[in-house]
This record gives C-alpha cells, sequence and structure tokens, in this order.
C-alpha cells in the first residue's frame, strides 16, 4: 500500500544523502504534527477571537483583502505578490502570536556550568527558557496588554533581540513564513467571504499554553 504523505517519504528515503532512523522519523512526525498545525490553528482561533473583539482591526483588515480582491475575477485564487501585499494580516499574525503567547518558551542547553540566583545549573543541562513574560514587557511593548496590531507596521519590530515569536539566530522556526502564508491565505477567504458572532466557548486559557478547553464556538453567515 503507497501513501503519498510526508511520512511515506521519511520511510522511503533512499533518496535522502542522510538516512533518518526510526527514531529520527518519529521525531520528524511529532515535530509536523505539533509545531506545523498545532501552533497554526491555534494562532488562527485566536486572531478571530481577537479580531471579534477589536471591530477596528476587523475593518482595516478587511479594507486590505477587499483591495486585493477587487484586482481579482470572483473565483480567481491569491498569488504571491498578493500575499506580499498584506502588510496589516502580517501585524495582526504577530500581534496575536504576541499577546497570546502561542509559543512561550525555546528549548535550549547550557555549555558550562553557571550560577542562578543561587543555584548552579551544571553544564549540558537541558533547559526551558520561558519568553512569555518577555512579550508583556511595557517597556519593550507600549501597553503591553492591548491588542494592537499597527505597533508591528514598524518592520524593525520584527528583527529585535528580544522578539522570540519564532525564536531566534540559528534556532529560528523553520516554518515561520510558510505558516504565516498559511494564516494569512486562511484569513484573507474568511474575513472577506464572511462575518462572525461568538456563541459560547469563549472562556480561553493563556498558562501554562494557549487553549480553548471548550473551543471557541462561532456562528458564522455570509459576508
Amino acid at each position: 500500500m503507497k501513501h503519498d504523505d510526508i511520512l511515506d517519504n521519511l520511510l522511503k528515503n533512499e533518496d535522502l544523502r542522510y538516512k533518518l532512523n526510526d527514531k529520527e522519523i518519529l521525531d520528524q512526525v511529532i515535530m509536523i504534527l505539533y509545531s506545523g498545525f498545532e501552533t497554526m490553528s491555534t494562532t488562527s482561533m485566536m486572531a478571530i477571537k481577537y479580531l471579534h473583539d477589536h471591530p477596528a482591526a476587523l475593518q482595516e483588515l478587511r479594507d486590505e483583502h477587499f483591495v486585493i480582491r477587487k484586482r481579482k475575477k470572483p473565483e480567481e485564487p491569491i498569488k504571491w505578490n498578493d500575499y506580499k501585499s498584506m502588510s496589516f494580516t502580517r501585524a495582526v499574525i504577530f500581534e496575536t502570536s504576541r499577546l497570546a503567547t502561542i509559543v512561550n518558551g525555546v528549548l535550549r542547553m547550557t555549555t558550562e556550568e553557571m550560577e542562578l540566583n543561587g543555584f548552579v545549573i551544571p553544564r549540558r543541562w537541558r533547559i526551558y527558557v520561558y519568553t512569555r513574560e518577555i512579550n508583556y514587557d511595557p517597556f519593550l511593548y507600549p501597553e503591553p496588554l492591548k491588542f494592537n496590531p499597527w505597533r508591528w507596521l514598524d518592520k524593525s519590530m520584527e528583527s529585535h533581540n528580544y522578539c522570540f515569536l519564532f525564536g531566534g539566530g540559528s534556532r529560528l522556526c523553520p516554518g515561520k513564513e510558510l505558516g504565516i502564508v498559511t494564516i494569512s491565505t486562511f484569513l484573507h477567504y474568511f474575513v472577506t467571504q464572511y462575518r462572525w458572532e461568538e456563541v459560547g466557548g469563549e472562556k480561553i486559557l493563556k498558562f501554562p499554553r494557549v487553549e480553548a478547553p471548550n473551543g471557541l464556538h462561532v456562528r458564522v453567515s455570509k459576508y
């Protein structure tokens, strides 16, 4: 039986220069399922939540996408140049990621023994660098608890060394741009074709990780 999917391609990796063993294949599958799916779906959910609660941001997002739609036939799909013009959409995604803190930390290993607040952390210990609170520092983000996508229209914000929304340096998330493209495409069709209202399940937990225990329930109608 043949399945033309990612797992099948990992298993038949005869064309790869470096052959993956079973443990490495399992690691890749887990990474794809979690990092490549759960984070995007949660970000999309929270974007819908924040846009519902902030009509001005929703209207500006709609305006951006209706400009794109006016250039196209009804069923014509969006293209790369259309995506590149979605500056406010990108800002909405970054602000959603910051305020909801979809990814709240990064995994690292200590390269040498160090002392922190009287505790000795041995060399080569695996540690979790908790970056969540950086996103709520009023010095870095004025009015940090306010949903303000406009702050990200300053493109230099993405490159600041305190911005860990997608990791950083050589450990930058390899799926960063793919994830942004995917969510941007979803938002394009959702905000231009539908309106929505919350009808329950609006309880959102943000600690230790973002989730809606009962789901985020919305009633959708044609725009």
